[in-house]
């Protein structure tokens, strides 16, 4: 090799730094657009509704005085709502993804099975919101209530978790499968012993991701008629008496913390936009603290899993 081409091949080298020097940069600077955006919402939110972060905020039903309004019923409903919604969603969802990826002959009927779920999770919230205005409201006569929004949000974050789980389990070193059937082991027992829990880790990322979405959702739960305005608390979830659970609340008229702040910012009086942007406070970290306990789970169960 003479000197031309060792003079070349630096040259290439050069351009190639010089090339993911510009990558790089560039993808810090789109990086910092989407963090600078939050930053700001969030600071902003935090300077017009920190005034009215006290425990009468937390405990004080809506008003029509900006003062003594509160957001009492919004945030137990949106978490009675995310119950209804964990408890709905998740199960159906691994169980469909496992069956997917695991069990499903590969054929026509599951190509084009796989091909609508992908689909679907990119249709429009307020699709799920009709259809389940049709299907759950009308057809079943579940009404306007907290089992009618769980499940409406159930929906639409169900192909998340299904995509998620699937690719949890395809990350799985083909040596696990392999090891376990060496051994003996059923089709069962390798996707319970096995797969399902080495693949739980990415599974959370996929709920994580799908709650998150749903707790902000406001179009779907608008259509099926939430309250707007309410001055009192779903039932208890649990009773004094035997069997110590009370389903009654699953019946109950509800509002959620989007659409509090939308009632909010309709109104023109600045105190109603002081609540708003508390309200937008609290609704942020309560999204941050469902994603902090979902990562914490998530750290945890791989500091368990011993390929």
């Amino acid at each position: 090799m003479n000197n031309q081409d060792i003079a070349s091949i630096r040259g290439i080298i050069r351009s190639n730094r010089r090339w993911d020097l510009i990558f790089a940069v560039a993808g810090f600077m789109a990086l910092m657009v989407g963090v600078l955006a939050f930053v700001t919402l969030f600071g902003q939110m935090v300077m017009n509704g920190w005034e009215r972060l006290n425990p009468d905020f937390f405990t004080s039903f809506p008003s029509r005085r900006a003062a003594n309004a509160g957001i009492l019923s919004a945030w137990v409903g949106s978490l009675l709502v995310m119950l209804v919604t964990a408890l709905s969603a998740v199960p159906l969802g691994v169980a469909a993804g496992v069956y997917l990826e695991e069990y499903a002959p590969k054929n026509l009927v599951t190509d084009i099975i796989e091909i609508n779920v992908t689909n679907l999770a990119g249709v429009p919230s307020i699709v799920y919101g009709l259809l389940a205005l049709g299907v759950f409201v009308y057809m079943f006569g579940f009404g306007q209530s907290v089992l009618t929004a769980g499940l409406t949000l159930g929906l639409l974050i169900l192909p998340v978790i299904i995509v998620a789980t699937r690719e949890a389990l395809r990350a799985i070193p083909v040596h696990v499968r392999e090891g376990a059937y060496g051994c003996g082991a059923t089709q069962w027992q390798v996707v319970s012993d096995h797969l399902v829990p080495y693949a739980t880790p990415g599974i959370m990322t996929g709920v994580i991701i799908g709650l998150s979405r749903a707790i902000g959702e406001t179009a779907p739960i608008i259509t099926i008629g939430a309250l707007t305005f309410i001055a009192f608390l779903p039932a208890s979830p649990i009773s004094s008496t035997a069997p110590f659970i009370n389903f009654d609340w699953l019946w109950s008229g509800f509002t959620v913390m989007p659409i509090q702040m939308f009632n909010w910012t309709s109104r023109p009086e600045e105190a109603f936009q002081q609540n708003a942007a508390a309200a937008g406070l609290i609704l942020v970290l309560m999204t941050l603290l469902m994603n902090a306990l979902a990562i914490w789970l998530r750290y945890r169960l791989r500091k368990s899993i011993a390929w």
